[in-house]
């Protein structure tokens, strides 16, 4: 038996149809190019140029399934071209955790006599130079949603068909098509909810795939670059509390998975916004650069939730609900891709924003003044991971209280976070500015005192990451201006020395944000 028949004959029905549902997905910019001069597409390719991108596994990867099953010899090949992604080239933090990713994805290669070949350059050109040292006949990969990613990959597909190559791109990032969902008028989706049951409603995303038995090798493989030839690491190394936080790559992803299915996930709307206590699931940047698939997740937790009774299913379907946000995200990027940086609701064009000048700089470095801020932006900087709750606070503090534009703080979380994604990145930071879909209304201002107190009440969260306040007795940590000096002299604190006053007073900058508001309301 070769090696393209040795997987079951339903994974081959599985992958073949994971690629005609989405390649020919009406007015997709990845639906079926001109292939009069490609390979038949009932014909078995001899080579397939396996493209890894942002889907960096083994299981539930349609596009290695497909050539596992379909191909004589399977190439796999991972191209550096972060300029083809601009204005949105990865940031440092990303870098970081790719460079990690990439190396686990070769040692779990190695264990099928496979190698991950590093090419650094301009897409199309390495592909094809690839192509013609292989002599592949087919190149497949895995779809990215993101708006250059898309006219990249247009262009590269039908590029590499007119060269007479097969070209098969797949759905690995997402539980459906972005183009799957409509409101009865057939447009995209702008609230959640209604967005949310027709996603319920649908029948359950694709199965798992699972890891194919043999990857083919080549005769021979093709000359690469090391992998730190692709300089993805920091030269000086800033990454310490990144490295103790984190294990990126599949292993890694799998491992966290079973950790929060044995009792996290069960307790998750319970804990979700308490940012002191270990209640979230930490997956985004597993999800984000590919090492678990989303529909590998569903599956996985669903089975859980159908076993599990009570609060614990309800906590469960809680998370799942996540999930769909994460859906609804690229649902959005894809239909209006302008809202990366343009607001989708226009009025906002208007708004009186301020320029970030010292206190961006302040609030980057988490110097405000206001505990529960500048504990999430120290966070956010050891590890490169921001809880969610206090990513909507530190966000609202920024863009209500400073007044400074949404698009200083997407830069800022684009550069430092290791799970920056652009469909996330652009929906929450357009919500909490109230200029998005389904945004927070602008007059909704979260008050940093009330949700370090609520969320944070006896304060492990600020007292890990500002050390400097951590004798203050709870009663005054979430407010130490209000402190008196002896209260201040016993946790040897001097404010405006070792912690700072405050960069704005709450009730002035509430104020000041409804006025800015009042001047656009109306509009969009």
């Amino acid at each position: 038996m070769s090696a393209k028949d040795s997987n079951s004959s339903s994974q081959k029905k599985n992958a073949s149809q994971s690629s005609s549902e989405t390649d020919g997905a009406d007015s997709s910019p990845h639906a079926s190019l001109n292939t009069s001069r490609s390979v038949s597409l009932d014909e078995s390719p001899d080579t397939v140029l396996l493209w890894f991108r942002r889907d960096l596994r083994l299981r539930d990867n349609p596009a290695l399934s497909a050539a596992a099953n379909e191909a004589d010899r399977v190439v796999c090949v991972f191209i550096h071209d972060p300029s083809s992604e601009e204005p949105w080239a990865p940031g440092e933090a990303s870098d970081w955790w790719l460079h990690h990713s990439l190396a686990s994805l070769q040692e779990q290669l190695a264990k099928h006599d496979q190698k991950l070949i590093f090419r650094a350059g301009e897409s199309l050109s390495e592909l094809r130079s690839l192509a013609k040292s292989v002599k592949a006949d087919a190149v497949y990969w895995n779809r990215i949603y993101e708006p250059a990613a898309i006219e990249r990959d247009t262009k590269i597909k039908k590029a590499l068909r007119d060269d007479g190559l097969h070209v098969k791109s797949f759905n690995a990032s997402l539980l459906f098509e972005p183009t799957a969902h409509e409101t009865q008028s057939g447009d995209p989706y702008k609230v959640f909810t209604p967005f949310y049951k027709q996603l319920l409603a649908k029948d359950d995303p694709h199965p798992a795939f699972e890891v194919p038995k043999e990857i083919p090798v080549p005769k021979g493989f093709p000359d690469g670059l090391e992998l730190d030839d692709l300089n993805l690491l920091p030269k000086i190394d800033w990454a310490g509390g990144m490295r103790e936080a984190w294990t990126p790559g599949e292993p890694g992803a799998r491992q966290r998975v079973l950790e929060w299915s044995q009792d996290g996930v069960r307790a998750y709307d319970d804990r979700r916004d308490l940012p002191g206590e270990d209640g979230v699931s930490r997956l985004s940047p597993y999800l984000h650069f590919g090492e678990i698939g989303p529909r590998d997740l569903w599956h996985h937790l669903s089975a859980l939730r159908r076993k599990s009774r009570g609060k614990a299913s309800d906590n469960i379907q809680a998370f799942l609900r996540q999930i769909v946000w994460r859906e609804f995200a690229h649902h959005l990027l894809y239909h209006f891709p302008h809202t990366t940086w343009e607001p989708l609701r226009e009025n906002f064009a208007d708004f009186p924003w301020e320029s970030g000048g010292e206190n961006l700089k302040l609030w980057q470095k988490g110097q405000t003044g206001y505990p529960i801020v500048d504990a999430g932006m120290r966070e956010l900087w050891h590890t490169g991971y921001m809880h969610n709750r206090v990513r909507m606070i530190t966000a609202s503090f920024l863009v209500k209280h400073l007044l400074i534009t949404w698009h200083e703080g997407a830069k800022w979380f684009w550069d430092t976070l290791v799970d920056a994604d652009l469909a996330n990145n652009t929906l929450g930071w357009q919500w909490v500015a109230g200029s998005g879909a389904d945004a927070a209304p602008y007059f909704r201002i979260f008050n940093p005192i009330l949700q370090g107190k609520k969320f944070d009440s006896h304060g492990a969260y600020v007292r890990r990451w500002v050390p400097e306040i951590a004798k203050l007795d709870d009663k005054h940590l979430h407010t130490p201006w209000e402190a008196s000096d002896e209260v201040l002299e016993k946790a040897g604190i001097k404010l405006g020395k070792t912690y700072p006053e405050p960069l704005v007073e709450h009730g002035f900058a509430r104020d000041r944000a409804l006025s800015a508001y009042d001047k656009i309301k109306g509009g969009g």
